[in-house]
């Protein structure tokens, strides 16, 4: 009776979203072969997010020629978040990182970022210290950067790196879309995966191709921000945040009303053509809005959270 022998798992996943980059490709491949065959065991999984060029013709063509290279296509080009995170669900290895397939992230800088997740860090991000990039990307992106992480209280120089590696765990516990990869360590910090640590990394010139960044990805990324900020601070106490805009604004326009009844019914004056009377009436009208929309939001949460078990860190007994 013949014994089918079952391929290992691979200690390293590699995913590596792309858009329009066939020329990149097989040198990325390389590159990635030359840093890690005397390393770690490792798979690659490219995920083309709608290429209108040759990428996927490519993939397919290595993956042919090599087991540990894995493809995934979209029709549509849906971001680089919906692309992680189609990679994070196939992987097999115990540690992933992620980097870009630009030629522009070092593969080589990956055997001292695992290293680092050894000695217990769950995340280890890059920082492109010194940058190969247009000053129309450089400009927006530190002016990002500040800002992200004042609001996270998270001590990265560069959460827009590609090149990041992660424990296992820490990818199967969050969940991308928009343009949240860029937040992925805010992620990580709310599911109690904070250990995070930073690697200064090289960074290339574009050798091929052209810059996917747009304003439209800077504007979307700052509403990403303010959506996260939100969530994680009043995700499991949304009237902390409705009752208390909902009250102040209830208690200001009852104000100005009881005000107004003294004008009328003390002093005698008109107050049917005052400004001030309409104000009254329309802010205690948003409070009560405002204030029954936490009662809604209590409502769901408390439905959310009766079906969400926690995560145990360790038991002793």
């Amino acid at each position: 009776m013949t014994e089918s022998l079952q391929r290992p798992d691979p200690e390293i996943s590699i995913v590596i979203p792309l858009l329009n980059e066939e020329e990149s490709l097989s040198e990325l491949r390389k590159e990635i072969d030359n840093a890690l065959k005397d390393f770690r065991s490792y798979e690659i999984i490219f995920v083309d997010d709608g290429s209108k060029d040759d990428s996927w013709e490519v993939i397919a063509d290595m993956s042919r020629n090599d087991e540990r290279v894995r493809g995934i296509s979209f029709r549509n080009n849906y971001g680089k978040s919906v692309a992680l995170q189609a990679g994070f669900e196939k992987c097999k290895g115990h540690y992933v990182v992620t980097m870009d397939a630009d030629l522009q992230d070092d593969p080589n800088e990956v055997p001292e970022m695992i290293e680092m997740l050894d000695a217990g860090y769950d995340l280890v991000s890059g920082w492109k210290k010194v940058r190969h990039d247009p000053i129309t990307k450089t400009i927006p992106s530190k002016f990002f950067n500040f800002v992200t992480r004042k609001a996270a209280g998270i001590e990265l120089h560069d959460f827009n790196c590609g090149l990041k590696a992660y424990r296992a765990e820490v990818v199967s516990n969050i969940y991308l879309y928009g343009e949240l990869h860029r937040y992925i360590p805010m992620l990580a910090k709310r599911e109690g995966f904070d250990r995070i640590a930073e690697k200064v990394v090289q960074h290339h010139p574009r050798k091929f191709g052209k810059t996917k960044f747009g304003i439209s990805r800077f504007m979307n990324g700052f509403l990403d921000l303010v959506t996260i900020l939100f969530v994680q601070k009043y995700l499991q106490k949304p009237m902390h945040l409705f009752g208390t805009v909902g009250t102040i604004l209830l208690l200001v326009g009852g104000g100005i009303n009881i005000y107004l009844a003294y004008v009328k019914l003390i002093l005698g004056e008109g107050i049917g053509d005052r400004p001030l009377l309409f104000l009254g009436i329309l802010l205690m009208v948003l409070g009560v809005q405002i204030f029954s929309t936490g009662l809604i939001a209590e409502l769901v949460n408390k439905n959310h959270v009766e079906k969400q078990k926690p995560r145990i860190r360790d038991y002793v007994n």
